[in-house]
C-alpha cells in the first residue's frame, strides 16, 4: 500500500519572515525515507538552491537522520509506519519564483517549499493551511476540501500552485462560462471593469487559436509592488508582479497586458505542451533543452499578437511594438556569438546570470526567438496568401503533443513546422536556429508592404552603458571604441575631455564631440585613478521603425492587408 502524505504549513511569527512546515507520512514500511527539496521551479531555468533556505530540520520521533547532499536529507525508519517531518523556510523574496511572507501577506511558491519523496511523486496528498490571522483569506488553484485543507493530485500539481494568502481583493469573472479569479495584493491603480474586460478579451482570443479552455477554472495571482516586473506560468493559474504606479500609465498598462497574454499562453505552451526533456520534470538538477526558443519566444510573440487581436490596441501599435523587439535584438551584440538553440540549452548558467557581458557573448532566447517565429509566421502567411500561418503550427502541436501531455522532441517540433510551411526548412534551421546567420527580416517584412526603417542616432557612439543614477559603467558593447579602450564594467567615470561628467548630462556631453575624435576619459578602477583614449564612432541607429513601404507592389500590398488589415497599411495608391 502507497504512503499517505500530508502537509502542512504556518506563520506564527509572520514579521519574522519565517515559514514553519510539517510533514506526515503514514503507511511507510521501508527502512529508509528519502526527502528532497526542488533547486529549481518550472518556467523559471535557473538553479536557485532553495534548499539554503531550510533551518531547524527535524525528526518528531526522534529518527536517526542525516543530510545526504544540499537538497537531500535521509532518515533511517526499519519498523516504523509513521514519520513526522518539521522544518522552516526563510521567505523574504517577493518575486513570481521565491517565498514571501511579512505582516501583509505569505505567498508560497511550491517547489521552494514542500518536500518530496523522490519514488513517490505521483501521489496525491493533503494540505493544511493555518494562516497567521483568522480573518486571512487563502486563494489557490488547489482543490479545495474545505476549513483551508487542499487536494493535491501530485506533487506536479502541488509545485504548480502557488499559495497567496492575506487581506488581497480577490475577484471572480467568467468566460466562456467558466470561473476565473483575479487575486490582488497591493494598490490597483486603475479601472477594474476595464481590467477584467481586457484580461477577458485576451482569454478569449488565445482559447480561439487552441480551440477551447483546458481547465475548469484559472487564477491569476497579481502582486502590486512599487517596482517589479515578471510573471510565472502555472497549469491553472499564474503569478504576476508589477509595478503598481506603471497600472494607471498607457504604455505601462499596455506592457502589463502583454505580461498577461504571455503567462496565460503558456498554460497552452510550455505547461502542457512541452519539451520531451521536461516530461517527467527532474527537480534535482537542470533540464536542458534547445527549445526554449519555442517555449518562451514564440510565445513572447504571440504576447504582441494577440492584445493585437482582442482590439486591445491597433496594427500601428502591434508594428511599434515589432520595432522595439527588433531594436533590441540590433543593438545585442551577442546576437553574431550564440545560437538561438545554444541560448536555449544553455539558460540554466547564463539568461539568468546576466553581467556586463552578456550583451556581448548572448542572445536572449526569448527575443531571437520571437522574431524567428516572426519569420516563419511571414513564410508561411507569404506562401499561402495568409490562408495558413503559424497559428497552424501551434495547433496541430497543440493537437499533436499539448493535449496528451506526451512532450515534443526537437525533431518533432521542426517537421511539424516543415509540414505546415510544406518544404525544406534545413537552410532555414542551420541559418537561424541553430546558426548565427543574420535575420532577414527587413526582407520579410517588405513583402508585406512594410519597410524596416533605422532611426539614426544623434550621439557619437563610445559604446557604453551607465547604471541608473550612477556614473558607474554597467556595460561595454564588444568592438566599440570603449571596448577596444579597455573599459571595463564597474569603471567609475570622473570626467569627458578635462570636464566632470554628469549622470543626468552624460548624452548632451558626448554630442559635444564629433565621430572620428579622440577624447580621454577620467576613471576610477578599484579606487585606481586611471585614464583612457577613446576615439568616437559614428552614431548607430537609435531605434528601428515598422512602416508602409511608399510604393508597394500590388502583392505586397495585398499580403499586408491580409496580415494586418487595411488601417494599418492605407489605400492602394
Amino acid at each position: 500500500m502507497p504512503p499517505q502524505i500530508h502537509y502542512q504549513i504556518s506563520a506564527p511569527h509572520p514579521a519574522t519572515h519565517y515559514l514553519e512546515i510539517k510533514l506526515y507520512i503514514s503507511l511507510w514500511d521501508r527502512d529508509t525515507l528519502d526527502l528532497k527539496l526542488p533547486v529549481w521551479t518550472p518556467g523559471s531555468y535557473l538553479v536557485r538552491e532553495y534548499a539554503r533556505h531550510v533551518e531547524q530540520f527535524q525528526v518528531i520521533q526522534g529518527l536517526c537522520w542525516q543530510k545526504v547532499s544540499k537538497n537531500h536529507w535521509q532518515i533511517q525508519t526499519p519498523g516504523v509506519d509513521k514519520i513526522t517531518v518539521q522544518y522552516q523556510v526563510y521567505a523574504n523574496e517577493l518575486s513570481v519564483r521565491t517565498n514571501h511572507l511579512d505582516e501583509q501577506h505569505i505567498y508560497i511558491n511550491g517547489a521552494a517549499t514542500f518536500l518530496y519523496i523522490p519514488a513517490w511523486q505521483h501521489l496525491a496528498s493533503e494540505l493544511e493551511i493555518i494562516p497567521p490571522d483568522a480573518h486571512w483569506q487563502v486563494t489557490t488553484a488547489l482543490e479545495s476540501l474545505g476549513n483551508h485543507r487542499y487536494l493535491a493530485l501530485d506533487y506536479d500539481t502541488l509545485v504548480d500552485s502557488p499559495i497567496e494568502m492575506g487581506t488581497h481583493q480577490v475577484y471572480e469573472f467568467y468566460v466562456q462560462e467558466i470561473s476565473h479569479q483575479l487575486a490582488v495584493w497591493g494598490k490597483l491603480n486603475c479601472d477594474l471593469d476595464t481590467l477584467i474586460q481586457d484580461i477577458a478579451k485576451i482569454i478569449e482570443t488565445e482559447a480561439a487559436l487552441f480551440g477551447g479552455l483546458p481547465y475548469d477554472n484559472y487564477l491569476f495571482i497579481l502582486h502590486l509592488t512599487t517596482q517589479g516586473y515578471g510573471g510565472l506560468e502555472h497549469k491553472n493559474c499564474c503569478s504576476l508582479i508589477y509595478s503598481e504606479k506603471g497600472m494607471n500609465k498607457p504604455d505601462q498598462y499596455q506592457r502589463f497586458l502583454n505580461l498577461v497574454a504571455h503567462e496565460f499562453f503558456h498554460l497552452w505552451n510550455v505547461k502542457r505542451l512541452k519539451p520531451a526533456e521536461f516530461v517527467p520534470f527532474d527537480y534535482d538538477q537542470e533540464n536542458y533543452t534547445p527549445s526554449l526558443w519555442f517555449c518562451e519566444g514564440t510565445t513572447s510573440y504571440y504576447d504582441l499578437v494577440i492584445p493585437w487581436r482582442a482590439g486591445i490596441y491597433d496594427a500601428q501599435q502591434f508594428l511599434k511594438l515589432l520595432g522595439v523587439e527588433i531594436t533590441r535584438y540590433y543593438q545585442t551584440p551577442g546576437r553574431e556569438i550564440q545560437s538561438l538553440s545554444e541560448a536555449s540549452f544553455d539558460a540554466w548558467i547564463k539568461h539568468y546570470r546576466r553581467d556586463g557581458n552578456s550583451p556581448n557573448s548572448q542572445i536572449s532566447y526569448y527575443l531571437k526567438g520571437a522574431l524567428v517565429t516572426l519569420l516563419l509566421d511571414l513564410k508561411i502567411r507569404e506562401k499561402y496568401q495568409n490562408q495558413r500561418s503559424f497559428d497552424d503550427v501551434m495547433q496541430k502541436m497543440w493537437q499533436a503533443y499539448g493535449q496528451a501531455e506526451v512532450g515534443f522532441t526537437a525533431a518533432q517540433l521542426y517537421q511539424t513546422i516543415a509540414t505546415v510551411v510544406d518544404e525544406d526548412l534545413t537552410d532555414f534551421w542551420q541559418n537561424y536556429i541553430t546558426g548565427l546567420a543574420p535575420l532577414p527580416l527587413a526582407a520579410a517584412l517588405a513583402d508585406f508592404g512594410l519597410e524596416l526603417r533605422e532611426i539614426p542616432g544623434k550621439t557619437p557612439f563610445l559604446g557604453i552603458t551607465l547604471e541608473p543614477g550612477r556614473c558607474v559603467v554597467k556595460q561595454v558593447l564588444r568592438h566599440s571604441p570603449a571596448w577596444w579602450a579597455g573599459v571595463d564594467p564597474g569603471d567609475e567615470l570622473v570626467a569627458l575631455a578635462g570636464r566632470r561628467v554628469q549622470r543626468e548630462q552624460w548624452s548632451e556631453q558626448l554630442q559635444a564631440f564629433a565621430p572620428g575624435q579622440t577624447v580621454e576619459l577620467a576613471l576610477f578602477r578599484r579606487d585606481e585613478w586611471r585614464y583612457s583614449a577613446v576615439t568616437l564612432a559614428e552614431p548607430v541607429p537609435e531605434r528601428y521603425q515598422i512602416a508602409p513601404l511608399a510604393q508597394p507592389t500590388a502583392t505586397q500590398h495585398a499580403l499586408g492587408i491580409g496580415w494586418l488589415g487595411e488601417l494599418a497599411l492605407g489605400r492602394q495608391p
